[in-house]
């Protein structure tokens, strides 16, 4: 007696299945009392709306950078704050004005209503601390020596008359104001200027001013957000309300991104109850059948009921971990409850295949046992796949795995237990000839003929006791025979294989040529709604200021000698090495103290008659002439706590012209190459950069998953499928639908971000179910050619298959209702992979197992007697009844020895025709017998627990006077 798994798991599901089977109402009472108790665990849910935290790797280098340049230069936002050299985004409003007509800004109109808004802005206040004082932007804004941060753009009005009548132009792209000799840096403020080739600008389409206010605490924090709610609304309602003639707005703030993303998420919890409700329907009309005592509609409901349960339970034990809530995770639940629906039509199946006579318990102890493998390698698949997924550098990978693995868990126990106790339940409801729905009893349908057509059609099902083997009593499963009879026949035709080999190969190559266009990186705009205020500030954004988009920080650390001319020369080069780069600007874009220092006293050696020679003297000189505190250079140099020597320095370059994702991921990949390959100890940094860092890591990380998790797949596909070519099969289309799903997404105009990873790892489980049912099937079939084995791997499976898929695609299909991006990037690749994992699962593996697959070499016609060295046993009733018909089968298939090669009639005979006489006979015997259990009642197929009884265990039943399922082996 072999020892594999997925013997022993039909042994214990057998067991187990006994035992609910007697005494049901435990195992329904129990999980139902156990999820109550994890339900409790909500009141302690803590929601996580942080993007930086969510979707910025863990451990990325942008975090490492920010560390290093904030333990020299920490922004001091109350008297030293500069928009230019922050390390954190803070607290801030941005607004971008567009003109109503036109695509110009520069007008005395437009400038007197920028002055209205800025007041609009400036004059929006708020209640907040326990003390309920109230506050306008100038008592917390940020600033520069005792001064608020300035939009000083604004001041263009003293001038705006001369601008327009050409008096005075404006020369891009850094002009003095004669007026209040503020210097005007233009790149910050104009978006996408018209510049003449004298460098005067023409026209100004697009203008931006920024407020920021005072985030050093957290208490100032969180006062800095409530302004920035204020500041929303403020200029929200003066846009709508047409407050403005010349001028359109569009407006931001750091919290937008946290608002945003909950409005997202929060989008599709409203259809929750219609999607249950949808999946509740489709699964009570898919588990009906013409026999109303058979038909199991409250199964399909209570399915939905067990998933829905296992998913609160995972849940609120998740909480009750301190396991951070993110709004992704409320897509968890309509996932899962397609996955407790997939499990729940194969128990279904299973439970049709059983005798209709046997005991209530032994029914439901066959069904778990040959549904054993089939759930249990969909629940262990999905877990291992989201266990690959918590090893991914993403907060919000990690969590959204962490809650969906325990949620699966659940839904596989809740449904070998209080699925299982419902089944017990109704099967003794069935065995009372008790209407499905109603639960009265009711007579079958030969039972019936003299009751009228309405009590026939609507009423009658169920066999009679006395004749239970009636044919009119026992009707085949209409889609259960399409898929044995239509489906799997038209598979086994060669024009059809060679079509759908043809098909696959075309599948390949257009999943090959959508991962040549695939677009890392995950947008901005794309965690808002599609209707959102953010999304009109985005558009513009991206338009209108993407020539300069970016200032970054070079901070050079370590102990240097800045007055020796090698340093010097040394940090110079560092800079032009920076400046030669594709995405910076030109120097003079540049800011660095030691560029502009050195050379001004070389310039002015004259004048100002000082020394750098030595570094006493360069330091000395350096804080008398260059670092007084109204200049921003101020801020670039860290000395020592004796202030004797220099520890950090920082420069700033700025980058341009980068249009998408992809330069973005390109140019930080370049500044860090140049900083890795200087001699001195260069860091280069910019606020975003810890959100850059998912450029670098999602596709490895994807990549390595996916690899990663198509090996585990197999090695699980082997230990349940212990078959070397079915493990080959099931591998080989695990990578199949993993690079359909991936190639064909980039077609659909989904980027391969942190949302899409998590929906690639979830495909490595998915991908894994259809096909494994399928294989398994096949594997366990006793059928001689892979036609037959085809035909019986499509009855037992088929329709689960078509089932989940559908329930599945059901599930998810309200997500397209959210308009969210996010989710639906979740609608679109589980809609690929379950239909790519339900059409190799149906089409490409049944042939490809045909072909190639485990007896797929064997000439036809060839037959082993010695396949059937045990007694074989027809699990009709009637059968079951005779304990010797299993002697008298055995002696029908069984070529007895009499002796010497010698019969007592036939001893006259040749032995050599004697012999072939009798092998003739017994095969067209043999061949009879196939033909009429193929045709018996579908209850005589089982894979699970499918094969044959040894001579102990018959001996054992027949003591009992009753017979296990005929296809049980050992």
């Amino acid at each position: 007696m072999r020892c594999r798994l997925d013997s022993l798991l039909g042994s214990w599901f057998y067991k187990l299945g006994l035992t609910v089977g007697h005494t049901p109402g435990y195992f329904i009472v129990i999980p139902i009392l156990l999820t109550l108790l994890c339900i409790t665990g909500y009141q302690r849910v803590h929601y996580m709306i942080d993007p930086e935290y969510l979707f910025s790797p863990e451990n990325g280098d942008g975090k490492y950078e920010r560390a290093v340049v904030e333990s020299f230069f920490k922004m001091n936002y109350s008297a030293r704050f500069n928009p230019t050299r922050i390390t954190r985004p803070g607290r801030f409003g941005r607004v971008i004005i567009l003109p109503k007509e036109g695509d110009d800004l520069l007008s005395v109109e437009v400038w007197r209503e920028l002055r209205i808004l800025d007041e609009i802005i400036r004059n929006a206040s708020i209640t907040f601390g326990e003390d309920q004082e109230v506050y306008t932007y100038r008592e917390i804004c940020a600033r520069w020596e005792g001064e608020c941060f300035d939009n000083d753009i604004l001041n263009l009005d003293k001038i705006m008359d001369d601008v327009v009548t050409g008096a005075l132009n404006l020369t891009f792209p850094i002009m003095i104001n004669p007026v209040t000799w503020d210097a005007h840096i233009f790149p910050v403020y104009f978006g996408g200027p018209v510049v003449s080739e004298d460098g005067v600008i023409e026209k100004v389409p697009s203008l931006q001013l920024a407020y920021f206010v005072n985030a050093d605490s957290k208490y100032q924090d969180s006062r800095g957000a409530a302004w920035e709610d204020a500041f929303l609304e403020a200029v929200g309602k003066a846009e709508e309300s047409g407050r403005f003639e010349y001028i359109s707005t569009a407006r931001f703030a750091s919290r937008t991104l946290d608002i945003e993303l909950e409005r997202n998420t929060q989008s599709v919890v409203p259809y929750f109850g219609s999607t249950f409700i949808i999946m509740a329907v489709f699964s009570t009309l898919t588990c009906m059948m013409a026999d109303w005592v058979r038909s199991k509609p409250l199964l399909g409901v209570l399915g939905n009921v067990s998933a829905a349960m296992g998913t609160l339970a995972g849940f609120g034990l998740a909480v009750y971990l301190g396991i951070d809530f993110i709004g992704i995770n409320l897509v968890s639940p309509l996932l899962m409850c397609s996955i407790g629906i997939d499990d729940t039509f194969v128990m279904l199946a299973a439970w049709r295949r059983t005798p209709v006579t046997d005991p209530v318990p032994e029914r439901l102890a066959h069904t778990m046992s040959e549904a054993a493998v089939s759930i249990t390698i969909t629940s262990v698949t999905d877990m291992v796949s989201l266990w690959i997924g918590m090893l991914s550098p993403f907060p919000s990978i990690k969590i959204f795995c962490l809650y969906s693995s325990f949620a699966v868990f659940f839904i596989f126990v809740w449904h070998i237990t209080f699925f299982a106790g419902c089944m017990a339940v109704t099967g003794y409801a069935e065995r009372s000839n008790r209407h499905s729905i109603l639960c009265i009893k009711v007579k079958p349908v030969s039972m019936s003929t003299e009751k009228s057509w309405l009590y026939r059609v609507f009423c009658a099902g169920g066999i009679n006791p006395k004749d239970p083997d009636n044919p009119v009593d026992n009707p085949e499963n209409m889609l259960m025979v399409f898929f044995r009879d239509c489906l799997a026949p038209c598979l086994s035709w060669w024009p059809v294989k060679l079509l759908i080999l043809l098909a696959f190969a075309a599948y390949l190559g257009g999943a090959c040529y959508g991962l040549t266009t695939l677009q890392e990186g995950l947008q901005r705009r794309k965690l808002s709604k599609a209707d959102s205020y953010s999304i009109i500030f985005y558009d513009r954004e991206d338009f209108y200021f993407r020539e300069f988009p970016y200032r970054m920080q070079v901070v050079v650390a370590g102990d240097l000698k800045y007055s020796d001319p090698n340093t010097q020369e040394a940090l110079e080069n560092l800079t032009r090495t920076f400046e030669a780069s594709p995405y910076i600007s030109n120097s003079l874009y540049t800011e660095s103290w030691v560029r502009s220092f050195v050379s001004y006293v070389k310039r002015n050696q004259d004048y100002l008659n000082v020394s750098i020679d030595t570094e006493e003297d360069f330091i000395k000189n350096l804080k008398d002439l260059w670092l007084f505190k109204p200049n921003a250079f101020s801020l670039d140099v860290k000395f020592s706590d004796d202030g004797s020597k220099i520890v950090a320095s920082r420069m700033m370059i700025q980058a341009v012209n980068i249009s998408d994702g992809n330069m973005e991921k390109d140019m930080v990949r370049d500044l860090r190459r140049i900083a890795r390959e200087s001699s001195l100890n260069v860091t280069v940094f910019h606020p975003y950069f810890v959100f850059f860092d998912q450029f670098e890591l999602v596709k490895p990380t994807s990549i390595q998953s996916m690899i990663v998790g198509a090996c585990i797949m197999m090695i699980i596909s082997f230990i349940f499928i212990p078959n070397i070519l079915c493990s080959l099969w099931v591998a080989f289309c695990i990578i199949s639908i993993e690079l359909g799903v991936a190639g064909y997404m980039a077609l659909w105009d989904v980027n391969l971000d942190s949302i899409s990873m998590i929906n690639l790892i979830m495909c490595i489980g998915f991908s894994v179910d259809f096909t494994a049912h399928i294989c398994y099937a096949y594997m366990s079939s006793k059928a001689e050619t892979p036609k037959e084995k085809i035909k019986e791997s499509l009855y037992a499976l088929g329709l689960p298959i078509f089932q989940g898929a559908a329930s599945t695609i059901l599930g998810v299909i309200a997500l397209v209702l959210a308009q969210s991006y996010i989710f639906l990037v979740f609608f679109k690749m589980i809609f690929l992979v379950i239909l790519f994992g339900a059409l190799h699962g149906m089409f490409l593996l049944p042939v490809l197992l045909s072909l190639f697959g485990p007896g797929s070499c064997r000439k036809k016609g060839q037959i082993q007697v010695e396949k059937f060295p045990h007694p074989y046993s027809i699990p009709h009733p009637q059968f079951r009844k005779h304990p010797s018909f299993e002697a008298d089968l055995r002696g029908k298939f069984v070529e007895k020895d009499l002796g010497l090669g010698t019969s007592g009639e036939d001893s006259s005979e040749s032995s050599s025709s004697k012999s072939e006489r009798r092998r003739i006979e017994e095969e067209e015997q043999r061949q009879r017998y196939l033909e009429g259990w193929r045709r018996s009642h579908v209850r005589s197929h089982s894979y699970h627990n499918g094969g044959y009884l040894s001579d102990e265990e018959m001996r054992a039943w027949s003591n009992r006077g009753s017979y296990p399922n005929a296809n049980r082996y050992a």
